[in-house]
């Protein structure tokens, strides 16, 4: 029990580190749902997406990972704006076009990642998040 606290309390410290755990936590859980990884931390001139992943009916999910201490500002997943959503697009259209991709279906997600220092860790995914 000590030993998970001391973890948790090294994951606030620093902010890329929580959301590289996030990311890993996320994972994880989509892959106990059946999902399939290709790709970690895609980057290319139009952005990044932190996760590119397969579900079972081959559709390609593009998924974004909001990882949180807490919540008090505001649920996690209202920092996906609009914005967010089209550079997203456009980063998963480069995704597509480079890899050749045309006759796939795909989709956004968004999972957020609450861990806090004295409960369980919250994970909530968003299937189809948005359609841009």
């Amino acid at each position: 029990m000590l030993a998970r606290l001391l973890n948790k309390n090294s994951l606030f410290e620093d902010t890329e580190h929580l959301g590289r755990w996030g990311e890993k936590q996320t994972e994880k859980f989509l892959k106990r749902k059946g999902l399939k990884t290709l790709t970690k931390n895609y980057s290319c001139k139009t952005g990044e997406i932190d996760l590119v992943m397969v579900d079972t009916d081959r559709t390609l999910v593009f998924v974004e990972v909001k990882t949180r201490a807490d919540e008090s500002f505001g649920p996690a997943e209202h920092v996906i704006t609009y914005g967010k959503q089209i550079k997203m697009a456009r980063t998963a259209r480069y995704f597509l076009a480079t890899n050749n991709i045309t006759d796939r279906p795909f989709r956004f997600d968004v999972v957020t990642v609450i861990v806090s220092i004295d409960s369980k860790t919250q994970i909530r995914h968003y299937e189809n998040a948005f359609v841009p």
